[in-house]
């Protein structure tokens, strides 16, 4: 599976969408309007969160699909080859106490290896907050780039965070239909996360 395979991603050309789909589909039906001339500016973003996605749309569409984006290092979906996976070790610096160095010396493996399992049980225990956490940030980071000059931005913001759902429906109701329709779908996707007790 590539990496066009697995984003889900939407386009917009100004408030009119585009396609939305993966990232390859997205991608060829962006080139195509902006092959046809559309007015823009045109704008991907990924659905998971939130983010603008670049596309360099030059070239042949064989050639946008050449440049797609790959997956992150840390994408657990990525294709892995055989043999003995790489670990991707990024040498980075960590502050920690007197007292926290030396617990972690006393650990199996050293330092590095309980701070490894450390994180993972971390990413385990706290998945279903992460994930509304995360479906709530692409809902405020395309309504901010899509939205934040439109009427009732602010109020529909505090709507979406303070899960006043009719209240969402009633100030989004103005704004362009394409907007309006993508950012209550991503709302819904976010009310609808598992919430961690």
């Amino acid at each position: 599976m590539s990496a066009s395979d697995i984003v889900s991603c939407v386009a917009f050309d100004g408030h009119r969408r585009i396609a939305a789909g993966t990232l390859a589909e997205v991608a060829l039906a962006t080139k195509q309007a902006v092959d046809a001339g559309v007015d823009g500016p045109v704008l991907v973003f990924d659905d998971f969160n939130g983010r603008p996605v670049e596309l360099d749309l030059r070239g042949t569409p064989g050639d946008v699909l050449a440049r797609l984006p790959a997956p992150t290092p840390n994408d657990e979906s990525a294709p892995r080859g055989p043999g003995r996976p790489k670990l991707g070790v990024i040498a980075r610096e960590v502050t920690l106490l007197p007292r926290h160095w030396d617990w972690l010396a006393g650990q199996p493996g050293g330092a590095s290896a309980t701070l490894r399992r450390l994180v993972e049980e971390a990413r385990r225990s706290h998945r279903e907050r992460d994930s509304v956490r995360l479906a709530g940030e692409a809902v405020d980071r395309f309504m901010s780039a899509m939205a934040g000059n439109l009427p009732g931005y602010e109020e529909a913001s505090r709507a979406f965070w303070r899960n006043e759902r009719e209240r969402f429906i009633h100030v989004t109701d103005a704004w362009p239909a394409d907007v309006r329709e993508h950012v209550r779908a991503l709302a819904a996707r976010a009310w609808q996360a598992p919430h961690a007790d």
